[in-house]
C-alpha cells in the first residue's frame, strides 16, 4: 500500500493521459441531471467531484451508492458507472436500470461485467489499469469523472493545468508531506479519529475515514460544518482523551465556515488534547482537494505501520462478497 500511495502523482499523470486520449460520444438528448453510481474506493471520487462542481454545474450531480437509481433518471440523464473491478453488484444493478430508463451511460472500470456490458451495448467505456485495491486507484477514477463532465460542458475548469500544477506541488513537497503524515499518525493511531471538514469538502473527509477504516483498521467518524454545529457540537460535554479531532481545511472555505471551525475547535479543546488541522494547498479547490487526499492517504498507511497491521488486507469485505455470491 505504501508503494501505491507513493505512486499517486504517477497515477495522476497516467490518468490524465487516459482522459486526453479518450474518444467519448455526445449524448443524443440535452443533459438535465447527472447520476454517478459507485461504492467504496470507486464511489468516493463521485462524491468529491460532485462537491467540487456544485457551484459550477448548471445541472444537479447526484451520487448514487445503492442498487437502484433515482426515479428521475431517464433519457436526459448522464449516468456515470464507476466500478474499479467492474463486478460491484450494486453498481451493476444501477447500470442495468440506467440502461432500461434510456439514460446516456458512460462506464469507468478496469474490466469485469461492467466492461463486457458496455462493449455489448456500444456504450462509452473508459478503461483504467486493473489489479490493484480500488481505494489505491482514486486518481484514475476521479480524473475520468472530471473529464466526462468536462466533455458534456458541465465544468469549465482547466483540469489539465490543475493536474500539472498539483503533480509538481506534490512531487516537490514529498518529504514534507510524509513527515507531516508520520507526525499526525503518531498522534492518532491509538485513538478514535473524529474528522471534520467544510460541507464542500466532505468527500475528502469521507475518503480519509475510509482510508483509516481499511488501511489502518480503525473505527472513526466524520461530520461536516455547518451541519455539525447544529447537532454534534452539543455532544462535546465529557472529557475523552481517546478522541483525536482531525480538521480538513482549504484556503477556499467559506468565511462563515472558517469562523465555525475556530469556534468548534475551541469547544473540542475543552474535552480532548488532540486537535489536528490539515490545510490543503494549491491554486484552486481541485488542487487543494488532491493535496489533502494524498496527505490523508499517507497518514493512514503510517498509522497502519504503527499499529502493526497490513494496510492492504480487507478479508472481511472479501468474505462478505463471497457470502453474497452464494445467495
Amino acid at each position: 500500500m505504501k508503494q501505491l500511495v507513493e505512486a499517486f502523482t504517477k497515477q495522476l499523470s497516467e490518468a490524465l493521459q487516459i482522459s486526453l486520449n479518450c474518444n467519448l460520444s455526445l449524448p443524443k438528448n440535452p443533459i438535465q441531471n447527472v447520476v454517478i453510481s459507485g461504492l467504496g474506493g470507486s464511489g468516493i471520487g463521485g462524491t468529491i467531484v460532485s462537491q467540487l462542481l456544485e457551484h459550477e454545474s448548471p445541472v444537479p450531480i447526484v451520487v448514487n451508492k445503492k442498487y437502484f437509481v433515482p426515479s428521475f433518471v431517464g433519457k436526459n440523464t448522464l449516468s456515470i458507472i464507476s466500478s474499479y473491478s467492474g463486478n460491484t453488484e450494486e453498481t451493476i444493478a444501477a447500470m442495468q436500470e440506467s440502461l432500461k430508463k434510456g439514460a446516456h451511460v458512460v462506464c469507468v472500470t478496469s474490466g469485469g461485467i461492467i466492461a463486457d456490458t458496455a462493449q455489448k451495448n456500444n456504450l462509452d467505456l473508459i478503461l483504467i489499469p486493473g489489479g490493484m485495491p480500488p481505494r489505491a486507484c482514486l486518481a484514475y477514477s476521479l480524473t475520468q469523472l472530471l473529464f466526462v463532465l468536462k466533455h458534456v460542458e458541465l465544468t469549465k475548469t482547466d483540469i489539465e493545468k490543475s493536474y500539472q500544477n498539483v503533480i509538481r506541488l506534490l512531487d516537490a513537497k514529498t518529504n514534507t508531506i510524509q513527515a507531516e503524515a508520520k507526525t499526525i499518525a503518531e498522534k492518532i493511531y491509538t485513538k478514535i479519529p473524529v474528522i471534520y471538514s467544510a460541507d464542500m469538502t466532505e468527500g475528502i473527509a469521507v475518503r480519509f475515514r475510509q482510508q483509516i477504516n481499511e488501511n489502518s483498521k480503525m473505527l472513526c467518524w466524520h461530520h461536516a460544518l455547518p451541519e455539525m454545529n447544529h447537532n454534534e457540537l452539543v455532544g462535546w460535554r465529557t472529557e475523552n482523551k481517546e478522541l483525536a479531532v482531525v480538521i480538513f481545511k482549504t484556503p477556499f472555505d467559506y468565511e462563515r465556515t472558517v469562523f465555525r471551525f475556530e469556534f468548534t475547535k475551541n469547544v473540542c479543546k475543552q474535552y480532548t488534547d488532540t486537535i489536528i488541522e490539515l490545510m490543503g494547498k494549491g491554486n484552486n479547490p481541485l488542487e487543494a482537494a488532491l493535496y489533502l487526499i494524498h496527505l490523508g492517504d499517507w497518514i493512514s498507511v503510517f498509522a497502519a505501520e504503527l499499529r502493526g497491521v497490513d494496510a492492504t488486507e480487507v478479508n472481511i469485505i472479501v468474505n462478505l462478497k463471497s457470502e453474497l455470491a452464494k445467495k
